[in-house]
């Protein structure tokens, strides 16, 4: 039996870049496990936080330690890509890059889940897992994600969208739009960047002091930012696993004693608590499945996702946060323990996402659609 090449991309220029390190470590040990031993070679290529891309010895040596690398351009001889340069100085090495049946990108964040990377595999015409730059993009960008879930029928909080000219370029105007803020969606609300992950820039915010300084804040990470309307629920996740015939996990819950789940909550040991499954009636289970398959059919999302959710308890209500294409995928992780929860094992979740994207691939639909 011919094992397929895997090349497994991680790393990254985001603030996710370790927990990338992680799913990619958790991949390889899955990918070492079992049955996948004779069906996978692990090929690993590293993305640094300066945007060089290494194949060789140094992304070995980054899933053996589990530490971040940094080598100055003296000493990367197997670069791919040259952060100095932006160009690709060696991509079509037959024995790096052309040698991959297969890519597993366990990127999070800009320039990973965004539709970037998913866009240049395209462009190479070899199966990748994960969704194609469409599914991406809009998993990323939360208004473009939003606008997709109402076009959907799904429901969500209230929202508003900025511009940052509308925050930093004229005076007169700022005063008006934190009015319109607090008349149409009030205190608290949340502020975020449209295009960044894991927490980053969003502040809760319950006086008119705070939001004018979140705005600014947020405005210094992103060019157009969403305020939502806060609601008082429990946050709730299902993960899913398929393309146009998806299924749907159990689902679970975040718990946190934090004001809101942010960076520090996101990524601070023992600052929030998975509960799986989570003890909701089974309506609400079966209403979240339905609305999480929704989701990932609207935004043409492909091989996996986690879709996020607040569950109003006072109204029985259910509503749509985001769909996240690219999800932490460590062994404590909520999408694959979602799926552990489910009946399938870490191992299986691996091997079941690799062929999904060799079943979806068609040299035909390169360029067309994803």
């Amino acid at each position: 039996m011919t094992k397929l090449r895997l090349g497994l991309l991680f790393g990254g220029c985001s603030g996710e870049h370790e927990v990338s390190i992680s799913s990619a470590r958790a991949i390889a040990k899955a990918l070492s496990t079992g049955e996948n031993t004779s069906k996978y070679e692990i090929l690993p290529f590293y993305i640094q936080k300066d945007g060089r891309w290494l194949a060789g010895d140094a992304p070995q040596q980054v899933l053996a330690s589990g530490k971040p690398l940094s080598l100055p351009n003296s000493e990367t001889s197997n670069q791919l890509v040259s952060a100095s340069s932006h160009s690709l100085s060696r991509w079509q090495s037959p024995s790096q890059v052309g040698e991959v049946d297969v890519w597993f990108p366990i990127l999070h964040g800009p320039n990973g889940e965004d539709g970037t990377v998913q866009g240049l595999l395209t462009l190479m015409q070899v199966p990748f897992v994960g969704s194609g730059v469409l599914g991406s993009a809009l998993g990323m960008d939360k208004i473009a994600m939003k606008m997709v879930f109402a076009q959907a029928g799904l429901p969500q909080v209230k929202y508003k969208t900025i511009n940052r000219s509308q925050i930093w370029s004229n005076p007169c105007v700022f005063p008006k739009l934190c009015d319109e803020i607090e008349l149409s969606l009030g205190y608290p609300c949340f502020i975020k960047p449209a295009n960044l992950g894991s927490s980053v820039g969003i502040a809760k915010v319950r006086s008119r002091q705070e939001l004018e300084a979140a705005l600014d804040n947020a405005a210094s990470y992103d060019r157009r930012i969403i305020v939502e309307a806060g609601v008082f629920a429990r946050e709730l996740e299902c993960a899913v696993l398929g393309n146009d015939q998806a299924k749907a996990s159990v689902v679970g819950e975040i718990t946190y004693k934090s004001d809101f789940y942010d960076y520090e909550t996101k990524y601070t040991e023992g600052k929030a608590d998975l509960v799986i499954p989570a003890a909701v009636p089974n309506a609400i289970t079966q209403q979240i499945q339905e609305m999480a398959l929704q989701a990932f059919a609207a935004v043409d999302a492909a091989g996996l996702a986690r879709v996020d959710f607040f569950y109003v308890e006072a109204t029985d209500e259910v509503l749509i946060n985001e769909i996240n294409t690219l999800p932490g995928f460590t062994a404590t992780s909520m999408y694959p323990l979602l799926w552990q929860h489910s009946g399938v094992s870490f191992p299986e979740l691996v091997d079941q996402l690799i062929q999904l994207a060799v079943e979806r691939y068609s040299p035909v639909e390169v360029g067309e659609s994803e």
